[in-house]
């Protein structure tokens, strides 16, 4: 169905022929909760083997695909618990490799037999493992610490325990806590460990990963920036056809403007960049964005003035969750209206086909952390390119990054071409300084935290600094702040700055500057910023808070 100007009407789901699990050896990873699990599939990704993180209650029926092995998670819970989570049993007739750590192991005790316990004293942090050689005949059962030595140090986070080895299983590691530190099934490729290998706690864990994926699993390692960007330009003609046209948010942001890219070099002038100046982005931000992609990267783009239309629906909104709702309808609002001029303009060109995809630059964290199921984990905030859209749009989503994590979308950056600083930018919300603005966002406000932003980035630049730093950014506090400025008392704003350094934006720490660096920040926006009275560093790892202050 469409309307009168050609755009599809539709529910949003795009149907992506051939997603990567299907073209791809894929690790699956159930995830039980555990503030670890999306590393495990980093360290796969990072031994280019392709992997994917789904809920433990995925139900093995609504699979449409088969992997080629099966970890299970660690998780907060026990086991014995009335409600603890656990695998669909359907796993166990598999006939794929199975690895579990930690409560993954203990999963797989309590599906042979139930032999879980609460511990006498938990084991938290480093240990010693102490690997034995294989008490039974069968080749595969020594193959997960194959090339290891006997005594290696891991990193321990439970409290539960084995009570006795699992009929059918024996065991294959143990440490001064842990009789059953490790255990394999006897004929069936099925593993548990009681550490985490895929923490840099335990110095020899990616091993541990390789030889379960790569020995035990046969998975080859293919997953290559390189063999994806290909596959994806196929993929994207294939579904958008020789006609059809799609229509793309950009930001200046990595994300967008490696998708931006990847779509143009997919089709061509058949993709349409549209920037929306929302009132909310950094200083001249919408200038900036404009030069880089049309003279730098051949990308046809339309800049949209709506920072009227977006200030004044934001007027008044303190709530966090209802900015992103606001910002995400009138985005997609905005850019219907625009995919119909388009489509209109294209009318008097008979070869023109449809515009029915509208192109957004989800990445892998941000479906993560959208991943919510009852017990294990919880929605934390709905995320602005997942959870933040109208249920019912005009216009299908293509995600072409829905796969990768931050690292590998700079690395397929590199590989299209684009320059280096553009690739290394700091990462931006989709909401913009809306969701760095604690409370009402008026014009006076986004003034301020954009000349704050500014001159804090400036300096974080000039100190050779910025590639250290993985995210850094000025935030306006809500409340206010008595201050002096002059021989004058006044009640002025308070600046809260934030960087931080992580790999994958899953976990994060704040970074180190020297005291001497804080401070002339803090004078310089102090005094080249009006009404601030005070100006703080905020230093809490992520988690327990989120790197954007809403």
């Amino acid at each position: 169905m469409a309307d009168s100007n050609g755009i599809a009407i539709g529910n949003g789901a795009a149907t992506d022929p051939a997603p990567p699990h299907e073209t791809f050896d894929t690790i699956l990873v159930l995830d039980f909760g555990s503030q670890y699990t999306h590393l495990i599939t980093r360290r796969l990704r990072e031994l280019n083997i392709y992997s994917e993180m789904l809920p433990c209650t995925q139900k093995l029926a609504d699979l449409t695909w088969k992997p080629k092995g099966i970890i299970l998670s660690g998780g907060p819970y026990s086991v014995y618990a009335a409600d603890a989570p656990h695998v669909d049993p359907e796993v166990f007739k598999l006939d794929v490799p199975i690895l579990g750590i930690c409560y993954g192991l203990q999963e797989i005790a309590w599906h042979h037999g139930k032999n879980v316990l609460a511990g006498e004293k938990r084991e938290y942090g480093r240990a010693r493992l102490n690997v034995h050689p294989s008490e039974t005949q069968q080749a595969h059962v020594s193959k997960l610490f194959e090339g290891l030595p006997n005594d290696m140090e891991v990193w321990m986070s439970h409290g539960d325990k084995l009570s006795r080895i699992p009929d059918g299983f024996t065991t294959i590691a143990t440490t001064a806590n842990s009789a059953y530190a490790g255990i394999a099934h006897e004929e069936k490729e099925y593993y548990g460990i009681q550490f985490h290998p895929e923490v840099t706690h335990t110095p020899q864990g990616g091993v541990v990963i390789k030889n379960f994926a790569v020995n035990i699993c046969k998975a080859q390692q293919n997953w290559t920036m390189e063999a994806f960007k290909d596959k994806e330009v196929v993929r994207i003609r294939k579904l958008v056809g020789e006609k059809g046209q799609v229509i793309g948010a950009v930001s200046g942001g990595v994300d967008s403007t490696v998708a931006a890219k990847l779509m143009h070099e997919a089709i061509g002038d058949r993709f349409h960049a549209v920037m929306v100046d929302n009132g909310v982005l950094r200083m001249d931000e919408a200038k900036q964005v404009k030069e880089t992609l049309t003279k730098g990267l051949g990308v046809n783009l339309t800049v949209i003035d709506a920072s009227e239309r977006f200030l004044g629906l934001l007027k008044g909104v303190s709530d966090p969750e209802k900015k992103r709702k606001i910002i995400g309808n009138t985005f997609i609002g905005i850019f219907e209206e625009e995919a119909k001029k388009i489509a209109k303009a294209a009318e008097s060109t008979p070869k023109a086909g449809k515009i029915e995809y509208f192109l957004q630059g989800t990445l892998y964290p941000d479906v993560i952390e959208s991943i919510s199921f009852k017990g294990p984990s919880q929605t934390i905030k709905t995320h602005h390119n997942v959870g933040g859209l109208p249920e019912k749009m005009n216009l299908k989503l293509i995600e072409p990054l829905r796969e990768l994590f931050k690292d590998e979308v700079r690395k397929m950056g590199v590989d299209l071409g684009i320059p280096a600083d553009l690739v290394g930018r700091h990462p931006f919300p989709g909401p913009g300084l809306a969701i760095r603005i604690i409370g009402e966002v008026t014009p006076e406000r986004v003034q301020i935290a954009q000349q704050a932003d500014k001159i804090f980035i400036e300096e974080i630049r000039n100190e050779g600094l910025y590639d250290k730093i993985s995210q850094a950014f000025a935030a306006l506090m809500n409340d206010k702040s008595v201050g002096v400025v002059g021989d004058q008392r006044i009640h002025g704003h308070i600046i809260a700055l934030r960087a931080v350094v992580t790999t994958d934006f899953m976990t994060a720490k704040a970074y180190k500057f020297h005291p001497d660096f804080l401070e002339r920040v803090a004078e310089r926006i102090g005094n080249e910023v009006q009404n601030v009275a005070r100006v703080t560093y905020e230093i809490t790892s992520k988690p327990p808070s989120t790197i954007e202050f809403e």
